[in-house]
């Protein structure tokens, strides 16, 4: 489990909001159930570096100054649109022995046969709703697509669960479909083109001087 240290936050004016991110840090809030709120301060590197390493739905031990650790995970996270810093983070404190409810990203892996026929992948769905034990929350879902022809439905229903975790869409849900080739309008059988060549002029016409 990775780890992320963390200071007790104390000073709420907006000019202490802008010290801490110019000194390579940011607020967050640490919550769960009866538990109170904490505004502490997150090293920007550190927590890059732990979400690299534990991913999006990894548990992460947070370490508070003031001698407070729980096993978290991050609930949401604000970004600034400009330059995609980190500015906000929400930590979610979980209870290990208790299920979560969370969403886990589908992966479609492989290629598709009905791609290689001419067909189109199109994904509605790249996320499912899943419910397990903190410990095994999957980084994300596999789907192998490899054997999927033109016309296939990839559905909830065919993403083979490992037992670790229990999938709650329902399973007729549609993940992804092979569409069929797109057919390109040919022109019409009553159609001539302009080849812009004088044998379109009426040959009974006599273009040349007498």
């Amino acid at each position: 489990m990775s780890t992320i240290s963390a200071k007790k936050r104390e000073d709420f004016r907006r000019s202490a909001i802008t010290e801490i991110r110019q000194s390579g840090k940011f607020p967050a809030v640490v919550y769960g159930k009866d538990k109170p709120t904490a505004h502490i301060v997150v090293d920007l590197l550190e927590f890059r570096k732990t979400m690299r390493k534990s991913g999006r739905n990894g548990i992460i031990k947070l370490q508070v100054e003031d001698g407070r650790t729980e096993s978290v995970m991050l609930h949401d996270v604000q970004m600034n649109p400009l330059n995609g810093e980190v500015v906000h983070a929400d930590f979610l404190v979980v209870n290990m022995s208790k299920e979560v409810d969370i969403e886990v990203t589908v992966n479609l892996v492989g290629d598709a046969q009905g791609v290689k026929d001419g067909g189109t992948l199109q994904q509605p769905l790249y996320k499912v709703n899943v419910r397990c034990l903190p410990t095994n929350i999957p980084e994300k879902i596999d789907i192998d697509i490899s054997a999927y022809n033109i016309g296939d439905v990839i559905t909830v229903g065919d993403i083979k669960v490992d037992g670790k975790y229990e999938v709650l869409d329902d399973d007729s849900t549609v993940i992804a479909s092979i569409l069929q080739p797109k057919v390109e309008d040919e022109v019409g059988s009553g159609e001539v083109q302009d080849t812009g060549e004088a044998a379109d002029q009426d040959p009974n016409v006599n273009t040349e001087a007498e």
